[in-house]
């Protein structure tokens, strides 16, 4: 699977990093028009591909939205149709002051992504952890692999994601319809608010039982 990841910071860099050692085909888009800043990254991850973003997306098998969520409109509107029939993973969150939800919980993220990329099968996925969480395999309790939430309204596009999930060493978990976003991007705020503010480790995870 040859994968774009548009946006190379905490996030992007942690999947990045993590899917490189899968021996995924993992390429940074990066926009043109600005100073590419991707070098301690590339050196971190031997071989790294970056291309201008436009390329990236037009040969990708899945697309990974990782940018801050007060760029997404800037970042998708010259990838628009590029994007078309595409997978784009959404792994943006909308984070106000004092963890709050910064779209006042009217509507998430992933439908905000879906407007701007009209064409695309948008799936909300590596959204309800820190980046701390995506370099490596998340730490298994036993048997018990820890979660890792989807949405979407696309069957097809959620089963591409959960198999990338499965092989990341979490376990997919499909919470229902692109509507259910807003819930996961809340879960966000909720690991936000006990480890950035409170005294939990950025280890903590979600697990799913009795399914």
């Amino acid at each position: 699977m040859r994968i774009a990841i548009l946006g190379h910071g905490r996030v992007g860099g942690a999947l990045a990093t993590h899917l490189s050692r899968l021996g995924e085909q993992v390429v940074i888009g990066l926009d043109p028009q600005r100073r590419d800043t991707s070098g301690p990254l590339r050196e971190r991850v031997p071989g790294l591909a970056v291309e201008p973003a436009l390329t990236a997306v037009g040969g990708a098998d899945l697309v990974v939205l990782a940018v801050p969520f007060r760029a997404v409109g800037e970042v998708l509107a010259p990838l628009r149709d590029a994007l078309v029939g595409r997978t784009l993973v959404d792994a943006t969150n909308p984070v106000g002051p004092g963890f709050t939800h910064a779209l006042g919980s009217e509507r998430s993220a992933t439908d905000v992504i879906a407007s701007l990329a009209p064409g695309a099968q948008v799936v909300k996925a590596f959204s309800i952890y820190g980046a701390e969480n995506f370099a490596e395999p998340p730490a298994r309790a036993g048997d018990l692999r820890p979660a890792m939430l989807i949405a979407g309204d696309d069957d097809a596009a959620k089963h591409s994601v959960a198999g990338l999930i499965d092989r990341m060493g979490w376990r997919p978990v499909d919470s229902g319809p692109a509507a259910q976003a807003l819930h996961l991007e809340h879960l966000t705020l909720l690991w936000l608010r006990m480890v950035r503010g409170g005294d939990r480790p950025a280890t903590l995870t979600w697990a799913v039982l009795g399914d």
